[in-house]
């Protein structure tokens, strides 16, 4: 379950690496903010309705809201291979709980970890007890890491009252 808390900082961070990474270079090749001020306007008010979209109930359109930017925002010629620290940001946690891993079907247990915001040792006991599926060629499935990052959460249970004073 997200929080609006949740969608502020997607919003935040989709802002700033839309300026870092489109508006910056656009800045250093045109000569005049005439056109960059409607095209930053417009991005914020993009980056609120696609952090709405990668946090919706709509699986399928939250999935391919994580594409599209993952495409535009980290170009390359190799598939999608994020540091660890990537998954810790709200794009990274995002993009897991709707796609998994946008490149690969499975992961390392170290990725794992890092998706899951745990250690290595955890992801090996998860997959031990079942929680996680193993990959026939090794690794976790990225289905597996998704699917335990949208479970509900089990809430503790208070404990019990007394009566007694």
């Amino acid at each position: 379950m997200t929080t609006t808390e949740d969608h502020v900082e997607l919003v935040g961070e989709l802002v700033r690496v839309l300026e870092t990474r489109i508006l910056d270079p656009l800045e250093i090749l045109l000569t005049s903010d005439e056109l960059l001020g409607p095209i930053r306007a417009r991005l914020r008010v993009e980056a609120e309705v696609w952090a709405a979209q990668l946090l919706g109930a709509d699986r399928e359109r939250a999935t391919l809201t994580a594409a599209r930017l993952v495409g535009v925002l980290f170009p390359g010629d190799a598939p999608f291979d994020p540091p660890a620290s990537w998954w810790s940001t709200a794009l990274g946690r995002a993009v897991a709980r709707t796609t998994g891993h946008p490149a690969a079907a499975a992961v390392s247990y170290a990725t794992a970890g890092a998706m899951l915001g745990i250690t290595r040792q955890g992801v090996h006991d998860l997959v031990k007890r079942g929680k996680l599926d193993r990959d026939p060629d090794g690794g976790v499935t990225t289905s597996s890491i998704r699917d335990r990052l949208n479970r509900p959460q089990e809430r503790p249970r208070a404990a019990p009252r007394s009566d007694h004073r």
